[in-house]
């Protein structure tokens, strides 16, 4: 049995006092039928790791050398030392607006699992290859070049988040991801073989909200979710929460 874990992914929001409030607020009501957490800015992570007893507390990013001339990057070691146990890699964002590929993606994951840290793979297709009927190429692209050398998969958690459905509103349907995250299973199966297939979480992420949460849940491949906009209030939030139980 696969343990949900869901993630609410910040962005470039929310100052360090506002982060200690959120956290405040709804850690106590975090159960254990899921994994719970937030990422949060690199400025507010000491604080937040400090504030939350129940809540896990992810980086959205990191840079996979451990040190150097990389002006405005974060090391892995940088963050195991502050006690970070996730991080977001291959955000969409970070892909389209500050140049991430597959490859330095890649770079990230591996970087990551040498330290015991478990990242958050992100992957997903534009609106232009949905309607060019793309989706399954691309995520069998992104996860087999993003998993390269990755010897235990099952300590990775893949999100899968269709780009045309991130922040605009728009969300696919809940046979739309679990089809979409049922390619992912199959792939790392063909890559990794069924029973690590079987173990690894895989989230859907995409204008996901309360009124939504459950019927996403409800759906074989989907083991959670990386939420955006509806993680930034901590009454939509607690009511994720609530609604997973």
């Amino acid at each position: 049995m696969r343990k949900p874990i869901i993630i609410g992914n910040w962005k470039m929001n929310k100052t360090v006092k506002e982060a200690v409030e959120f956290i405040e607020k709804v850690d106590g009501h975090v159960h254990d039928k899921a994994t719970f957490g937030v990422a949060t800015s690199f400025l507010a992570l000491d604080a937040s790791l400090k504030a939350a007893k129940n809540l896990v507390i992810s980086a959205q990013n990191c840079h996979y050398e451990t040190s150097g001339a990389f002006t405005g990057e974060v090391s892995v070691e940088m963050l195991e030392e502050l006690g970070v146990k996730y991080v977001i890699v291959g955000h969409s964002e970070r892909r389209e607006m500050f140049g991430d590929c597959d490859c330095s993606v890649n770079k990230k994951v591996l970087k990551l699992l040498s330290k015991g840290v478990t990242p958050i793979f992100c992957i997903g297709e534009t609106e232009a290859q949905f309607d060019a009927n793309e989706t399954e190429a691309v995520i069998r692209s992104q996860v087999s070049k993003g998993l390269k050398d990755v010897q235990d998969v099952t300590k990775v958690v893949i999100a899968y988040e269709p780009i045309w459905a991130i922040g605009t509103g728009k969300s696919a349907t809940k046979e739309i991801a679990n089809t979409c995250c049922g390619i992912v299973r199959d792939e790392v199966s063909k890559l990794f073989g069924a029973e690590a297939a079987e173990k690894v979480l895989i989230q859907y992420g995409g204008s996901v909200k309360p009124e939504n949460i459950e019927e996403y849940m409800a759906e074989e491949h989907i083991d959670g979710a990386l939420i955006g906009g509806a993680s930034l209030q901590a009454e939509s939030f607690i009511s994720i929460i609530e609604k997973v139980k």
